[in-house]
């Protein structure tokens, strides 16, 4: 019961954060990672949308789940005004 707990604290963190820049890393295996500048564009109950900013495609989305999120597979860092700050449970 413990994990949904959590799962809810970083979709509601999410949730905050929805039209901020986001960067992403996010490891796809095999020593692939995923390393972009996007759009916090949407979060559903399992999901959130991420609107890619690339200039030759346009509006391309990746989606991850929170548990990715939880399990630092996706990180993210959020620019505010207040600078940046990571995604997901303080550690210590």
């Amino acid at each position: 019961m413990l994990g949904k707990a959590v799962l809810a604290i970083i979709r509601e963190d999410l949730e905050s954060k929805v039209g901020k820049r986001v960067r992403l890393r996010a490891n796809r295996g095999r020593k692939k990672v995923l390393e972009k500048i996007g759009i916090l564009e949407k979060t559903y109950p399992h999901i959130f949308v991420i609107r890619i900013e690339e200039n030759r495609v346009p509006g391309r989305r990746v989606s991850f789940s929170y548990a990715d999120v939880l399990t630092n597979t996706v990180e993210l860092i959020v620019e505010d005004e207040d600078g940046s700050r990571k995604i997901g449970i303080k550690e210590g």
